[in-house]
């Protein structure tokens, strides 16, 4: 299997949050730079854009990267969206489940391979536990819009894997760079293309005391999401002033 036209749409998951590397754009690299640098040593003629920009909620992923897509004449799209959606108070999931239904068809009508992810489950984090219900309903629907356009789902939800917080940042909300690096296996490997990724491996995990846990847990609190929620509560994004790191089709040059 080989693909020449590949354009990665999304938010940070897709921007490669998580993964820094300062010798690339927006100093990232992620799982989809990775996809394309395999991607590229199957065809010569192969080319890659990343639109994705962090911070993004699903309606301005549409406003601002679909049609820009839609132009460039894919034949790969990966798109992760609505997961900024998820973590908001309010929210209409059968709206947005509607949104981008229509954002899938359009992309669908190229031709394109599509593929879609499901949110993944991180209830084992308690911090996180609430929050379980509107991942489940929202991973339906995506497999419904899924199913209506002959997309493929990259199944996040039962990675279990994921499970160990060495594929997480700090944050616990981006993959690390090994979490970044076990994605684009799976997408790899789900496409069918072969390609030289070795498995994340990683030493016995460290055991650590419930007062560890507690420290652990608190610093997260405030050194994270004491200033996410106070980013919220302005009106801020951390995607503000952010541009995506291939706008255009390009050969891979990285």
């Amino acid at each position: 299997m080989s693909f020449e036209r590949y354009v990665a749409l999304g938010d940070s998951f897709t921007e490669g949050v998580g993964d820094p590397d300062p010798s690339r754009p927006n100093g990232l690299r992620g799982w989809a730079d990775l996809v394309a640098g395999e991607l590229a040593r199957h065809s010569e003629n192969f080319a890659y854009a990343n639109l994705a920009i962090r911070g993004r909620l699903l309606r301005p992923i549409i406003d601002e990267q679909l049609e820009t897509a839609v132009a460039m004449r894919p034949d790969l799209v990966t798109i992760y969206a609505g997961g900024n959606n998820l973590m908001r108070p309010k929210l209409d999931l059968d709206a947005l489940a509607a949104e981008y239904d229509e954002a899938i068809g359009k992309l669908a009508a190229t031709g394109a391979r599509i593929l879609m992810w499901t949110a993944y489950d991180g209830s084992w984090a308690p911090v996180f536990g609430l929050l379980r219900g509107r991942w489940a309903v929202y991973n339906e629907l995506v497999r419904a819009i899924a199913d209506r356009h002959g997309a493929t789902i990259v199944d996040f939800w039962r990675f279990d894997e994921y499970r160990d917080l060495r594929m997480w940042d700090f944050d616990r909300l981006h993959m690390s760079a090994a979490g970044h690096h076990n994605m684009a296996i799976r997408v790899l490997d789900l496409l069918g293309v072969a390609h030289g990724l070795g498995p994340v491996e990683f030493d016995e995990a460290p055991v650590l005391t419930r007062a560890q846990e507690r420290a652990a847990d608190r610093a997260w609190m405030r050194e994270f999401l004491v200033p996410w929620v106070g980013r919220r509560l302005r009106g801020v994004s951390s995607g503000d002033g952010i541009t995506p790191k291939y706008p255009e089709l390009g050969p891979v040059r990285f």
